[in-house]
C-alpha cells in the first residue's frame, strides 16, 4: 500500500530537519566561542564524571602544592635563623677563647662580658623570631614569644608539631621546638639539671665579671655540645628540605598530567569544530534554499 505524502507532513519534516540543522550550528558555535566540547552534561555523560573527578584532583593537588611552598619557606626561614644562632655560637667561642687568658686584666674580662651580655640578648631575639606573624620556636603556640630575657634559661617553649599535608596521607613537620634548638630549659626548683644555651652565656658573663679565667675556659666545652647540637638542627631541617623539595617536583609532575588530562576531556579540538561547523552551516543554507520551494507551494500552485 503506498503511503501518501501531504504537503503538511512535507512542511513538518522540512521544518523538523531546519531545526535539527539550526541545533548542530548551535552546539558548534557554543564549543567555538567556550572552546570546550562539553558545555553541559548531556554533550557527554561519560566524559562529564571523569571531568568533575580530574578537576577534584587538580583541586587538591593545587592545595598540596600550596602546603608545600608554606612548609619550604618555613624552613627556609628556620635555616637562615639557625645560621644567625651559629654566627652568635661562634663569636661568644672566640670571646670565651680570649677571656680565658689568665694575663688579661678585670678591665678587659670586663668589656669581653659587655659584649657577650650583648650577644645573649640577640640570642634571645633570634629564640623569639617571626614568620608571617608567628613565632617559629614556639611549636604551636606561635602566637606567644617562647623567651624573655630575664628568664630564658629557664623557659619551657611549646613541643608541637605544626604538620603541612604534602600528599595523600602525608604530613611532614616543618616547625624546630625551641628545645631542640637552643636546648632544655633549666628547672627552677632543681638548678644545674639542664644547659641551654642561654644558661651557657649567662655563667659566662658571671664568670667573666667574677674574674674566673679557669671557668670561662671550662665553658668553652659547654658551648661546643651547644654548637653541635645546632649543627644537628640544621642537618634535620636541610634533609627535610631536600626531602619537600621532592615532594614539590613530583607533584608539579602530577599537576601537569592531570591538566592535559582535564584538556583532553574537556577541551574542543577548535580546526575541527570549525570545519564542522562549516559543513552545518552549508548543510543549513541549503535545506533552507530547498524549503523555501517546497513551503512556497499554494492552492493555485495545485490548480495550474
Amino acid at each position: 500500500m503506498t503511503t501518501r505524502v501531504t504537503q503538511g507532513m512535507l512542511n513538518t519534516q522540512l521544518l523538523r530537519n531546519i531545526n535539527s540543522n539550526l541545533n548542530r550550528m548551535n552546539e558548534g558555535q557554543n564549543q567555538l566561542s567556550t572552546g570546550r566540547k562539553i558545555n553541559k552534561p548531556s554533550d557527554d555523560p561519560v566524559g562529564i564524571s571523569f571531568s568533575l573527578r580530574y578537576r577534584s584532583e587538580v583541586s587538591a593537588n593545587e592545595q598540596y602544592e600550596s602546603n608545600v611552598d608554606a612548609a619550604i619557606s618555613w624552613l627556609d626561614y628556620t635555616d637562615t635563623t639557625l645560621g644567625q644562632a651559629n654566627s652568635v655560637i661562634q663569636r661568644v667561642r672566640e670571646l670565651a677563647v680570649e677571656g680565658a687568658n689568665d694575663t688579661n686584666p678585670q678591665t678587659a674580662l670586663d668589656a669581653i662580658k659587655s659584649e657577650i651580655d650583648q650577644l645573649y640578648k640577640q640570642m634571645v631575639t633570634i629564640g623569639n623570631s617571626e614568620f608571617n606573624g608567628k613565632y617559629v620556636f614556639n611549636g604551636q603556640l606561635t602566637d606567644k614569644p617562647p623567651y624573655t630575657e630575664a628568664t630564658a634559661s629557664t623557659d619551657a617553649v611549646d613541643q608541637g608539631e605544626i604538620k603541612f599535608e604534602i600528599g595523600t596521607g602525608v604530613r611532614l613537620a616543618a616547625n624546630i621546638p625551641g628545645n631542640k634548638v637552643f636546648g632544655d630549659a633549666d628547672d627552677p626548683n632543681n638548678p644545674g639539671t639542664k644547659d641551654n644555651i642561654f644558661k651557657v652565656i649567662q655563667d659566662l658573663s658571671a664568670a667573666l665579671g667574677a674574674g674566673d679565667t679557669t671557668e670561662v675556659s671550662n665553658i668553652i666545652g659547654r658551648l661546643d655540645t651547644q654548637n653541635d647540637r645546632f649543627l644537628e638542627v640544621r642537618a634535620d631541617v636541610g634533609a627535610k628540605s631536600n626531602r619537600i623539595e621532592l615532594a614539590q617536583s613530583r607533584l608539579q609532575d602530577i599537576s601537569i598530567n592531570l591538566q592535559s588530562l582535564q584538556s583532553k576531556t574537556e577541551d574542543a579540538d577548535i580546526s575541527e569544530v570549525i570545519t564542522n561547523l562549516k559543513t552545518d552551516e552549508n548543510v543549513y543554507q541549503a535545506s533552507l534554499s530547498v524549503g523555501s520551494k517546497i513551503i512556497s507551494a499554494s492552492l493555485i500552485d495545485f490548480l495550474r
